[in-house]
């Protein structure tokens, strides 16, 4: 099968365009390399204990603070000041700024004993204090260039918060510090920015970062996206089903939802458009794919990273957690495809343009291998740490034996180059959220936060949950996952689990489902415009689509939020039959959001008629998925008679309405 073009130029440019990333001058192109080197070299030592770097290593703090010193120049190389600036030359302030940053980064590796021997977090010499503003500074400008305007404003506010603490209305007030303390807090305490975001970056992130991006420049996005064609391609709607299983693999592995987009998406999209699916159609289901991907084990990019440190669980009970809630969106995602094939008669590929089967497991049998040892190190051994490396480096040796994807030269600089340029965006954006954290900390608010929500909500859950659901969407909206997660996690988090009584796993994975929603939600939806840009449809077409196709994301939080068998948390029994009855109501629902139901066909002819049996199906969708009792009002006998009450009609309705229209008669309901 050939690989097609994307319709918004090749996937490096579509890259560019979203990311706004630079090229550096080829004097300067050996650096992003030579600093992943060098950041595996300590990494290595570090979670290995190898003691070959133990000046840096030696000491956790001292290895934290390298990590950032390290990779935070970079941003200021990478990231121009302004996007429109993006292809022009580097500017004299940007090499000064990114010098400047690794000496004042240098300052606090170099001083990284002192700091936490003497409690300079509290009482600093005069030097440190003055290297604490201009750390502080440095990092909100390089995640305002790396994650955008929103992220910096907020983690603005919030790092100046304790200045102004005791002046706040009474909910949000707290014991102020002056401008000093603040500084020194921020930067030499291991609450703010050395706090959980980048321990849990530096101990987890890194390791799975650098096998996605070797997975992917070792040929795994081909080798998934082929191996789907072969299974699925011929299938009615094959291509967009295609989407959904090797962007389900392949984000599982990457933990990016754009990256996803970029690798599977130029050969799905094309794909899904020359059987007869509209531009922004095959863009919706690639965005949904992709950001699907990013929630499906083992690898779920760094947001459950950090939520493993936060809930002080190995990640193997993080990604254990995130099966069931994932298999239920991908199978909704796959039941509207299977409708809107079979609703508009689409087919699939012809057998004869398809890959084989054989040929494609012979030529990438080993993806399968490294992929099924990660798994077991993750999950059997729970070695979180140091599996991905393990996994890379046979990952490695096996693509050098083989003959179709070995690399040369070129493709290990450009693999380094490319885990660099996700380095450096993740922990500028770690480092300043970290401060957010800080400034709850430092305050003491995050102790008592939560117990303002509580009385916000009228220590009504369900409110609680609702307010969770929109505050966690809205930061999604204007922050990335990871920052509005680490920031619901420390505020809103408490009191869902304090006030509600709700097990922090499934409290913690709701606020990450709902953050995630920004991906595929307009006005933002950059999973679904990053689709569009390699489809070439119009962006919020596309976000409207992705929207409507991954309708079922929307409503799976509660599910697992009001019942944590869900979760995989309960009896074995009970963890069976709550999946079949959500697998079963989501079923319907997704049917009738594309108005085809298995077995029974369209749900009606004619505008009112179809309107009335779709809301019917809908209706005992969801009153079959929702989990009975507890904070719901009903038994699950009561939901599942609604449920019936609902479908039958639904279903003699729809089977009636097929007979009219093929004898002929007037279209009923009109």
């Amino acid at each position: 099968m050939t690989t097609a073009k994307t319709q918004g130029g090749s996937p490096q440019k579509v890259r560019e365009k979203i990311s706004q990333i630079r090229q550096l001058p080829s004097w300067l192109s050996w650096i992003p390399g030579t600093v992943t080197i060098a950041l595996m070299l300590m990494t290595l030592d570090y979670l290995f204990n190898l003691g070959m770097l133990n000046i840096v290593t030696g000491l956790e703090t001292r290895f934290y603070y390298a990590v950032v010193a390290l990779l935070l120049p970079l941003v200021y190389l990478l990231w121009p000041l302004r996007a429109a600036a993006q292809h022009r030359p580097i500017p004299w302030y940007d090499y000064l700024l990114s010098a400047l940053t690794l000496i004042v980064g240098g300052y606090f590796v170099f001083h990284a004993e002192s700091i936490l021997e003497r409690g300079w977090a509290f009482a600093a010499p005069e030097t440190a204090i003055w290297a604490s503003y201009a750390f502080w500074l440095l990092i909100i400008e390089a995640a305002r260039r790396a994650g955008g305007w929103p992220i910096a404003v907020i983690v603005t506010a919030f790092s100046l918060y304790p200045l102004v603490a005791d002046v706040m209305p009474g909910p949000i007030q707290a014991f102020p510090s002056s401008l000093e303390e603040t500084a020194m807090y921020h930067t030499m305490s291991t609450e703010s920015i050395m706090g959980v975001p980048l321990q849990a970056f530096a101990g987890l992130v890194i390791g799975f970062l650098v096998f996605g991006v070797v997975l992917q420049k070792s040929g795994g996005g081909k080798f998934f996206i082929n191996l789907a064609f072969a299974l699925l391609g011929h299938v009615r709607g094959g291509p967009a089903k295609v989407s959904i299983f090797s962007s389900g693999l392949m984000g599982s592995m990457s933990g990016s939802v754009i990256s996803n987009v970029l690798t599977t998406g130029v050969l799905s999209i094309p794909a899904m458009r020359r059987i007869g699916m509209t531009r922004s159609f095959a863009g919706g289901v690639e965005a949904c794919a992709s950001t699907g991907g990013v929630l499906m084990p083992p690898v779920m990019g760094a947001t459950a990273f950090v939520m493993a440190m936060f809930l002080d669980v190995p990640y193997a009970a993080v990604a254990l957690a995130a099966v069931i809630p994932s298999v239920l969106y991908f199978l909704g995602l796959f039941i509207q495809i299977d409708a809107y094939a079979a609703r508009h008669d689409i087919k699939g590929l012809p057998s004869e343009e398809l890959p084989s089967l054989w040929a494609t497991i012979k030529e990438g049998w080993y993806f399968i291998f490294v992929f099924a040892l990660l798994v077991w190190m993750l999950l059997v051994m729970q070695r979180e740490a140091v599996a991905p490396f393990y996994a890379t480096a046979l990952l490695l040796v096996l693509n050098q034996l083989s003959r179709h994807n070995r690399w040369g030269w070129k493709d290990v600089g450009d693999t380094l180059s490319g885990a660099a340029r996700l380095f450096a965006e993740l922990i500028a954006i770690l480092a300043g959220v970290g401060m957010l954290v800080g400034a709850l900390s430092m305050t003491g608010l995050s102790g008592t936060i939560a117990n303002d929500f509580i009385h916000l909500a009228g220590g009504s859950v369900p409110l609680l949950l609702i307010m969770g659901a929109l505050t966690s969407f809205v930061l999604g909206i204007g922050m990335t996952v990871t920052a509005a997660y680490i920031f619901l996690a420390v505020a809103l988090a408490p009191a869902l689990i304090q006030g509600g009584g709700l097990d922090p796993m499934a409290v913690h994975m709701f606020i990450l489902y709902w953050g995630m929603l920004s991906f595929i939600t307009p006005p933002v939806a950059l999973g679904a415009f990053a689709a569009a840009t390699v489809a070439g449809a119009r962006p919020m077409a596309t976000g409207l689509q992705a929207m409507r196709l991954g309708s079922v994301i929307y409503f799976i939080p509660f599910l697992f939020v009001l019942n944590p068998a869900l979760i995989m948390q309960g009896e074995p029994l009970q963890i069976v039959l709550v999946f079949v009855q959500a697998l079963v109501g989501i079923v319907l629902f997704a049917s009738a959001m594309q108005g085809y139901l298995l077995w029974v066909g369209r749900l009606g002819h004619g505008a009112i008629l179809e309107t009335a049996i779709r809301a019917l199906v809908l209706v005992a969708g969801l009153t079959l998925a929702l989990p009975g009792g507890g904070m719901v009002p009903l038994s699950q006998v009561e939901l599942l008679g609604i449920s019936l009450a609902a479908l039958v009609p639904a279903v003699l309705l729809a089977r009636w309405s097929q007979r009219h229209a093929r004898n002929g008669s007037p279209e009923p309901g009109l």
